[in-house]
């Protein structure tokens, strides 16, 4: 099929399933899986060859970057301790322990190339963690920690994953190179993402200064961004990942945005909205695609005597052990941080049993598992054909979707009651700081108006600073006041909300009017329609909740 054709068809059932998971009551990556796999499964279904280099470089740097960006800095850094211990420590244990148990279990995968395999199994998806379980049920620093680790530990996973390759192509591995390369390939890797955000804020502060650029000439620097650090670490040899990594967690300390338009950042947070459902679903939907085919050609080494089961089987086995060196090492690491508070003469916060269980069972296997596995190299350096690639990307895709599937059945389960009843910490966090906001712009507004003036332009003056602070005043009651005043501050802006919605829809009725008959281009419209869309939005989200 035309690849054109193929990508529209994907994208077209990435948007279906975005609409369809809130009827199925399944996760969204469970259900984008199943999509793919009914579209392959006829024997004359949709199939797709896919060049390694090249699937690896459309989809690794936007999800990390993405997921970098998006990712809360400020609980990073406090939990630095635990999210390193996973995102670096249990990477390594994963990839001998995993590595080891897989060739035992399957004599027949070479153990590089089972290091490889535990190696790109080590990433772990928060995202499809929050689409299993609601956020609000996991306790907040357990799932910062998953954040934190699942956005780390792809840069980590994937670069071991680099180097395990490297060792299965060239045919040996020297500890002390690898290491070396390693750091070379971290360092450089930092550096290439500084630099790659050093051209983009350039590149937008060259833009702004030029009369009349548009906003979304902005936004294609940012949308680059990521593939730009991506390709500048590749070149001098480092890793490419970390740099993505990288310009993602630093363009918000960077004031990159300050060069930008107000129209070009608001439509940079929403097409990177846009790209990361697109590229997350595009993922797991590709998954489907393969399983078909994947299904139908299970390596013979999995079937001695069953055709289905004994895979199954092994997949299975593969993901409970892969829960229960997470466990074992959560466990450690819980009693390492005990043992260093009491010595430190600190207060312990140690995880219980079933928090400990609920972690484990929470690192579930996700795209960058995916876009890693589909990389592998069709053949070695002699022209011969890669060691049991076809057996690794089975049991990948096993354990991605077993993963899935265990967390989907039983992180709901041992997560209930884990978080008390009350305000969750990130509402009451929202709530003082639009009330200190809102306080620091009354103060703002009634100096202003007090400033120097007199007669009827200061009353006008006045009247208008008191018209806006009392917007100011109804926003502190909403958040801050007592229960009756609460209820009164939110019903008056409920009405005023739905007035000035009302108006809009007004605006927005006569306008399609006009255009129908007429009266204004499509260039005027376009503006208006615009304009119109963006109020509505702010109103929108000034909405008053419970």
């Amino acid at each position: 099929m035309d690849v054109a054709v193929f990508i529209l068809v994907v994208l077209a059932f990435v948007t279906v399933s975005g609409a369809a998971v809130r009827l199925v009551r399944v996760p969204l990556p469970v259900l984008q899986i199943a999509i793919g796999a009914a579209l392959a499964w006829p024997a004359r279904g949709f199939h797709l060859e896919i060049d390694p280099e090249l699937f690896l470089l459309v989809f690794i740097p936007p999800l990390l970057f993405g997921d970098a960006f998006s990712a809360p800095k400020r609980e990073l850094i406090a939990l630095r301790g635990p999210i390193l211990d996973l995102a670096i420590g249990l990477v390594f244990f994963t990839i001998v322990g995993f590595g080891y148990a897989l060739h035992w279990l399957v004599p027949s995968i070479p153990l590089v190339v089972a290091f490889a395999l535990a190696a790109v199994l080590s990433p772990t998806d928060a995202v499809a963690v929050s689409s299993i379980v609601d956020r609000n049920v996991v306790p907040a620093r357990l799932m910062h920690i998953l954040e934190g680790e699942s956005l780390l530990n792809d840069a980590s996973g994937l670069v071991m994953f680099r180097f395990t390759v490297a060792a299965a192509l060239t045919g040996g591995f020297s500890f002390a190179a690898a290491s070396l390369s390693f750091v070379f390939a971290v360092a450089i890797g930092i550096l290439a993402g500084v630099a790659a955000l050093f051209i983009a804020a350039k590149s937008l502060q060259i833009l702004g200064r030029i009369t009349s650029t548009p906003a979304e000439a902005q936004v294609l620097v940012m949308v680059l961004l990521p593939f730009v650090a991506y390709l500048i670490a590749e070149h001098f040899g480092a890793s490419g990942i970390l740099a993505a990594v990288t310009a993602g967690l630093l363009t918000g300390y960077s004031g990159i945005v300050r060069h930008m338009a107000v129209s070009a950042r608001i439509q940079t947070i929403s097409l990177w909205s846009m790209l990361i459902l697109m590229f997350n679903g595009s993922l797991f939907i590709l998954l489907g695609l393969q399983l078909p085919d994947i299904i139908r050609k299970v390596p013979p080494e999995l079937t001695t005597r069953h055709w289905l089961f004994e895979p199954a089987l092994t997949v299975l086995l593969l993901t409970l052990c892969l829960i229960a060196l997470r466990f074992v090492w959560i466990w450690i690491g819980d009693i390492g941080a005990v043992l260093a508070a009491r010595l430190g003469k600190r207060k312990a916060e140690p995880f219980g049993f079933r928090v400990r269980l609920a972690g484990s069972i929470a690192g579930v296997r996700g795209a960058v598992t995916l876009a890693g596995i589909l990389s592998l190299p069709l053949t070695l350096q002699d022209g011969s054909p890669f060691p049991a690639r076809d057996l690794v990307i089975f049991l990948a895709a096993g354990v991605i979707i077993c993963s899935l599937a265990i967390a989907s059945l039983a992180l709901p389960t041992v997560a209930r009651g884990l978080v008390e009843p009350g305000e969750h910490p990130g509402a009451a966090e929202e709530r003082r700081a639009r009330v200190s906001a809102a306080n620091a712009a009354i103060a703002r507004i009634e100096n202003l108006a007090s400033d120097g003036n007199e007669g009827e332009a200061a009353d006008m003056k006045l009247a208008i600073a008191e018209s806006v602070a009392s917007i100011y005043r109804r926003r502190i009651s909403l958040s801050d006041g007592a229960d009756e005043a609460r209820a009164e501050a939110r019903e008056t802006g409920r009405i005023e909300l739905e007035l000035r919605l009302a108006g809009i829809e007004a605006e927005r009725a006569e306008l399609q009017a006009m255009f129908r008959r007429g009266d204004i281009n499509d260039h005027t419209a376009r503006k208006l329609f615009t304009e119109i869309t963006f109020s509505e939005a702010t109103l929108k989200g000034r909405l008053p909740r419970d």
